[in-house]
């Protein structure tokens, strides 16, 4: 299965993670003095890391473990093929942490944001929410596993029953790091079925597959190209890419602030 290992999301997602079987959790010894670092109480080695990850099942390598810039947390960096990632694990080793951190001094700044080419996007297999008329096409690289995309569906479902002008295609985009994604999306997709993205979102169990499509693998290869690296992703009908999860207020005020 060609999916990928782990992704990095704008907003940070806490996502729980379970404890190899017979370990007890354990809470080092605070640091002593204001000159007590953390590294001084709190350990973990490539092996224990590969270990909680559990990159043997994605033919990933732990290649460094190094303090985050963020106290509390491991910053590590996986390797699967010529892919590199950066996730973190907090030091009660008991959370797995993904996201990208911004400096408090960098925010306000206002940076352009990627552009892609929709037209090059195929739609056809593409789960539709709202008028398939509408003028304006917004699409949407979901994980059916992914709690941020969740969020962003229901923001989603109140857009469409006010704005007729708007459609949104869902491209179902599973990451590596919800097992049971791929075969969802594969089922969504097989009926094109917004009920069955309901389902999923809502946690419900979803039927097998109806048929054999190349569709999934398709959309992975195609978001690698889009440089796509996390879900949600949004590609706005002027072509600018929005990561992670928006408010439905906010992504009406950058939908409708186009850009040529």
């Amino acid at each position: 299965m060609t999916k990928r290992f782990f992704q990095i999301m704008v907003l940070a997602a806490a996502v729980s993670f379970a404890w190899p079987a017979g370990h007890s959790e354990a809470f080092p010894a605070p640091a002593t003095g204001a000159a007590g670092k953390c590294s001084d109480c709190h350990v973990l080695s490539k092996e224990e890391a590969a270990k909680l990850l559990k990159t043997d099942m994605f033919k990933a390598q732990v290649k460094d473990i190094r303090m985050s810039p963020v106290k509390g947390l491991w910053e590590i960096e996986v390797a699967q093929g010529d892919k590199v990632f950066l996730v973190y694990i907090d030091f009660a080793k008991k959370y797995l942490v993904e996201g990208r951190y911004t400096p408090i001094d960098q925010l306000g700044e206002s940076k352009p944001m990627k552009k892609v080419d929709a037209r090059k996007i195929p739609l056809d297999n593409a789960v539709v929410m709202g008028n398939p008329k509408a003028e304006k096409k917004i699409i949407v690289f979901d994980d059916p596993e992914c709690p941020y995309c969740a969020k962003l569906h229901e923001e989603i479902k109140k857009i469409v029953a006010k704005r007729s002008d708007l459609a949104f295609y869902i491209k179902m985009y599973p990451l590596a790091m919800h097992p049971g994604a791929y075969e969802k999306s594969k089922a969504i997709v097989c009926q094109k079925s917004p009920k069955l993205l309901d389902d999923a979102f809502a946690g419900k169990k979803l039927p097998k597959a109806e048929c054999e499509t190349q569709e999934i693998d398709n959309n992975i290869k195609l978001a690698e190209e889009l440089g796509i690296t996390g879900t949600p992703a949004m590609i706005l009908p002027d072509g600018r890419l929005v990561p992670g999860y928006v408010s439905g207020d906010a992504l009406l005020g950058i939908i409708d602030n186009s850009q040529p």
